[in-house]
């Protein structure tokens, strides 16, 4: 049993492996998993709260041969969780959701330090909130820049891109809030006012990358097909798309030796590595440090900016662009199509 904010939860299997050792970390159990959340709560809280939440669940922990279940593919040991887990207790809340095909769920959402916990015990590693509050779950109130470096780049070309985007953010008069992504990546979050729709969001990344790419010609990219981005850093717009999410802060990776998403300032980006954060190592600075968001709720932004950056860039041509695979197909977006399967392309 362990203590979650006043609330008794119940972790089965506490000594089960979830990771195993490294050359710079010792092994990770199931019960430092869920005592890791705890040490973490007031940011894990500040990420999760009222939010219908996605579970990444690898209830058998990350190791050699774990299957991980894909939308083509189910029934593997690892897997993302929508819909509230059958025998949930009375005090996991949920929030219903309606998916881009019309379909619906009933996702947790988390209200109490508590139902992070529990969703520990059930293996969950990473958490996936929406991007909205379950009082209004059509309407965002946090845009997410998602900088995730290609193939031939790494976490210093995003590192060098997050500082270029930090200026631009400035000249909007945004307050941003940069985070490792656990991987090789950099997410910046903006909180903004919940008045306008998924759509509009997504618009407003596109701008917001569009002119990056402007910024730093061969170094950023928004190109939707992997064959066409190149040895740079891809602002992933789609992020911000109706159901598509990102690993939240202090959520847990499910890579070796047990990295976590770490909440930064500004000024300590070009002095970390990803690998620096780990279940190990960040209850000790939260500590020290306490929530590098602590502050994100201050104030919340308007997306006018970028939707007028958006509607500039259409009226010179440069209009939509093409959303996930598993969509359907969305009003005012481009033809998908791999552009080296494009026949249309081909016969111009």
């Amino acid at each position: 049993m362990i203590d979650a904010d006043g609330r008794e939860v119940r972790v089965s299997s506490p000594d089960r492996v979830i990771f195993e050792a490294t050359e710079r970390t010792g092994e990770v159990t199931k019960l430092q998993v869920a005592e890791y959340y705890v040490a973490v709560g007031d940011g894990i809280m500040r990420a999760l709260r009222e939010r219908p939440t996605t579970l990444e669940r690898w209830p058998k922990g990350v190791h050699e041969g774990i299957v991980v279940s894909t939308r083509e593919r189910g029934g593997g040991d690892a897997f993302y969780q929508k819909r509230v887990p059958k025998g949930a207790p009375d005090w996991v809340e949920t929030a219903r959701i309606e998916f881009p095909s019309g379909r619906h769920a009933d996702e947790i959402c988390p209200t109490e330090l508590g139902v992070v916990a529990w969703c520990a015990h059930m293996g969950t590693l990473t958490f996936h909130p929406w991007p909205v509050r379950r009082a209004d779950v059509d309407h965002p109130d946090e845009l997410r820049l998602d900088l995730d470096p290609q193939p031939g780049t790494d976490f210093d070309d995003a590192v060098r891109v997050a500082g270029e985007a930090r200026k631009l953010l400035g000249e909007l008069g945004y307050a941003a809030f940069p985070k490792t992504s656990g991987g090789r990546g950099i997410h910046i979050y903006v909180r903004i006012e919940p008045r306008w729709t998924f759509t509009d969001m997504r618009h407003a990344a596109i701008a917001f990358g569009r002119e990056l790419e402007r910024r730093m010609p061969g170094e950023v990219t928004t190109k939707w097909w992997k064959e066409e981005r190149g040895e740079r850093v891809f602002v992933d717009y789609n992020q911000n798309a109706r159901d598509r999410t990102i690993a939240s802060p202090y959520s847990v990776r499910p890579r070796p030796g047990a990295p976590v998403s770490a909440p930064l300032l500004w000024d300590e980006l070009p002095e970390v590595k990803p690998e620096d954060f780990t279940v190990e190592s960040m209850p000790a600075r939260f500590a020290e440090v306490g929530d590098r968001f602590a502050a994100i709720d201050d104030v919340h932004h308007s997306l006018e900016p970028l939707l007028e950056m958006y509607e500039r860039d259409e009226a010179g041509g440069e209009g939509d662009m093409p959303y996930p695979p598993d969509y359907p197909k969305m009003p005012g977006e481009p033809k998908r199509v791999q552009p080296s399967r494009d026949r249309d392309r081909k016969r111009d």
